[in-house]
């Protein structure tokens, strides 16, 4: 496998964990769901997504699904932040 192609597979990659975020997000939400797991979730798919991301953007040719997958996982783990931020100034 050429360093090219795989790049392109990691550049569609890195957008699956944003997508995965978001429809665990509709699943488990509700009044009786962990809202600390469902932030840990989100922080390490989003993560997992901006390292995919990253070395896509290095190894690939193709640089847009990078940059989508990219700006999609900030974006999860910017949500998962102010989510726990939300959560610590709402305890006493």
């Amino acid at each position: 496998m050429t360093r090219r192609k795989t790049g392109d597979i990691l550049s569609v990659t890195s957008i699956l964990p944003a997508i995965i975020s978001v429809i665990f997000f509709y699943i488990k939400r509700g009044p009786d769901f962990d809202i600390y797991f469902g932030i840990t979730v989100f922080s390490i798919l989003s993560i997992i997504g901006i390292i995919f991301a990253v070395i896509a953007l290095i190894m690939s040719k193709l640089r847009i699904f990078g940059l989508i997958g990219l700006i999609a996982n900030v974006l999860v783990l910017v949500f998962a932040f102010l989510l726990l931020l939300a959560m610590g100034i709402g305890e006493p």
